[in-house]
């Protein structure tokens, strides 16, 4: 469905115009990024909006767009640095959308990095950047983002094309859209953008896990001796601080044979760690790793964890992507507690020769 370009705020003979995206997971388990997709398909070009180009006018010269794609080379890499991006190549009422989120003026766009940047410290790659249009550039990324709540610090791991549109009337970038190659939805507050922010992609520093082997994957067995253990029962009798989430790790495809785990902070090293007191615990460095997380509330019974853990490896051989064996339930609440819709949990499995690049 066409948009006013009245509303999208650029000039009047700009029509929307439809990009493509490649799966996010089968580009990964190619070891490589496409640029874009060569097929556009009437369907697509009927679901998606907000990019941009120009029907049935002069043609701009090619070094005014080469220009822009030179600059955007130099510029972008400093997206999320202290240089930051110049907004003097933007039309003040610059429109930049994503699958989440949305702003209709360069103040607003700014105000966006700044806020991803101090939540997230943002690592952004630049991959290639190419003239698609008469009036458009497209470009493919990946952004890698920390999660700094947690101790171990997570990364998730975003790839997809930002297709910017030039106003010819002053040769200004007039709007930024960008497509994420892990959903097709890509419209304004996609719910598959939503649900995408829920079930993704992570890259796990080194880290250390105190642990022992547990009844099932989602009991409790186990718990009260790892919790001891950074509670002082320890050779030290060293109190650890306490983090969230729990592991469980299934060790077989089976899930049979499963181990309980506390992560420990990431200050502590192996050389610098009480031993434990007791036999059936010990300490465990955890390789890094890429995972694929699907995350879910309630209760976390063993039926609801299998069949998430069916689904979420389903889904990763459907996208080409080549999973190892076993899982891990991650539980950011006690592990004995009750019933509650507001617990919160992730399906974790580890993948096999995954590159960003």
């Amino acid at each position: 469905m066409a948009i006013s370009t009245r509303r999208f705020g650029c000039a009047p003979d700009f029509h929307p115009l439809p990009t493509t995206a490649t799966s996010f997971f089968r580009a990964a388990g190619k070891h490589r990024f496409n640029s874009l997709a060569p097929l556009r398909t009437a369907e697509r070009v009927k679901s998606m909006k907000w990019a941009v180009r120009v029907a049935k006018q002069q043609l701009p010269p090619k070094s005014e767009v080469q220009r822009l794609v030179d600059f955007l080379y130099e510029d972008l890499p400093h997206l999320f640095d202290e240089q930051g991006i110049d907004p003097t190549v933007y039309d003040h009422r610059v429109k930049f959308r994503d699958p989440i989120t949305k702003h209709d003026t360069i103040s607003g766009y700014l105000f966006n990095i700044a806020m991803l940047k101090k939540l997230f410290t943002p690592h952004f790659q630049l991959h290639s950047v190419k003239q698609t249009g008469p009036y458009e550039i497209t470009t493919r990324w990946t952004m890698v983002m920390k999660f700094v709540l947690l101790p171990w610090k997570p990364e998730l791991v975003f790839t997809g094309t930002s297709v910017m549109g030039i106003n010819p009337q002053n040769m200004k970038f007039c709007s930024h859209v960008d497509y994420w190659d892990s959903i097709k939805n890509n419209d304004y507050f996609s719910v598959e953008g939503l649900v995408d922010v829920a079930k993704q992609v992570r890259k796990y520093d080194p880290f250390i896990v105190v642990e022992t082997s547990g009844d099932k994957l989602s009991g409790s067995t186990g718990f009260n001796s790892v919790a001891g253990y950074i509670f002082g029962k320890n050779s030290a009798a060293e109190k650890i601080p306490m983090t969230t989430p729990v592991f469980t790790q299934a060790l077989n495809p089976e899930i049979s044979k499963v181990s309980i785990q506390i992560v420990l902070p990431s200050d502590k090293d192996m050389g610098s760690l009480p031993a434990p007191n007791e036999a059936e615990i010990s300490l465990r460095k955890v390789e890094e790793g890429i995972a694929a997380v699907s995350k879910f509330s309630g209760k976390p019974d063993e039926d609801i964890v299998r069949a998430k853990e069916k689904a979420l490896r389903q889904n990763l051989v459907s996208d080409g992507l080549r999973a190892k064996k076993g899982c891990v339930l991650a539980r950011y609440n006690d592990p004995g507690r009750t019933w509650s819709f507001t617990m919160r949990n992730e399906v974790l499995i580890w993948l096999k020769e995954f590159m960003l690049d």
